[in-house]
């Protein structure tokens, strides 16, 4: 189909906008496949008093509450570019002594109603949780943030997450290189190979070893016949036959750090804040940067305090975000004008 320039008039109300509505009705604004990313949280069920009588989270009902999402979240499906991704964060609610699983039956029913697919689960640790004791259950101190997508060719770039992380991980390592393999020369000795056996091994862990003092290789394990167990799958040539033949098997680690699906952030508080919860700038941050390309466009739907919206100019992505409480919006903005670009974004 030939460009019409009629397709992209919907930016100059939304792009870099925040505005003041049901998203339920100005998201059907916005056409399909146009947004890169949707990262939100939604007014949790039964939990806090968001200033507007009737809102999402006011609802008599668990299934009244999740229908009334997905609402909202069907038009972030059809908004959605192939590439794009939807992120949800929810929080639970007790009731009669037991938790309702609220996040994890809305996921359900997403999967259930909608052509997407749930390729995370991302666990935000909070590392200062509300400390509200109980005798007979333990402190909520987690929250999932649902990453889905509607095809296989979605934005993903792993390195930009947690990179900071990484980092400062590397250079713990660092220091600590000139300890790397000592161990193993003492687990060779005591091993009952054979001399000859005993000496191959040490020059290749010297080899290995210079490897990873070089920056060539993140790191290594090896194991030695007789004192560690037998690779779980071996196959014939493979580890398996190296531990039987030589005595011994080296693993050479040529990526960086693994990307897990945990991000330990604290729950974070603005003075002044007109919202009763902040969305945590790192958090989001870090799906940003794992999930929307640069210039690429966030939306979120219950902008709140517009955490969203600054982090994503921070990063130099565009923002629209939608919130229907005009105070929300009033106190959102005045953070997002006092937002700078920044060229890399450091927590």
């Amino acid at each position: 189909m030939a460009y019409n320039k009629k397709n992209d008039d919907w930016k100059k109300k939304f792009l870099n906008n925040l505005l003041v509505g049901d998203s339920a009705e100005l998201l059907k604004e916005i056409p399909d496949n146009s947004i890169h990313m949707v990262i939100t949280s939604p007014p949790y069920f039964q939990q806090r008093d968001y200033g507007v009588e009737g809102a999402i989270g006011n609802e008599r009902t668990v299934e009244e509450y999740i229908d009334n999402l997905m609402k909202i979240f069907h038009e972030c499906v059809r908004i959605i570019r192939p590439d794009g991704h939807i992120v949800f964060n929810l929080g639970d609610k007790y009731k009669n002594g037991s938790l309702l699983l609220v996040p994890w039956r809305f996921a359900l029913e997403a999967l259930k109603r909608e052509p997407i697919r749930l390729i995370n689960a991302v666990t935000w640790v909070k590392l200062n949780p509300t400390p509200r004791q109980h005798k007979k259950r333990l402190v909520n101190a987690t929250e999932p943030f649902f990453i889905f997508v509607k095809s296989d060719n979605y934005y993903f770039d792993p390195d930009a997450f947690m990179s900071l992380h990484s980092l400062l991980k590397g250079k713990k390592n660092h220091n600590n290189r000139s300890k790397i393999g000592q161990r193993y020369f003492e687990l060779i000795e005591k091993s009952n190979l054979t001399p000859e056996q005993k000496s191959r091994a040490k020059r290749e862990l010297e080899k290995v070893i210079k490897e990873v003092k070089e920056g060539k290789i993140a790191g290594f394990r090896m194991k030695i016949r007789g004192i560690h167990a037998l690779p779980f799958g071996g196959q014939e040539g493979g580890r398996k036959i190296q531990l039987e033949k030589q005595g011994f098997t080296i693993i050479r680690i040529l990526g960086r750090d693994l990307k897990k699906d945990v991000i330990e952030s604290p729950v974070e508080t603005i003075k002044g804040a007109k919202h009763p919860a902040i969305f945590p700038e790192f958090v989001v941050g870090e799906l940003i940067k794992l999930l929307c390309p640069p210039k690429g466009i966030v939306l979120d739907p219950f902008v709140g305090s517009g955490t969203t919206a600054v982090v994503a100019k921070k990063l130099g992505r565009h923002y629209i975000g939608i919130d229907i409480n005009p105070e929300y919006i009033k106190y959102a903005k005045k953070r997002v004008s006092d937002t700078v670009t920044l060229l890399e974004y450091i927590l």
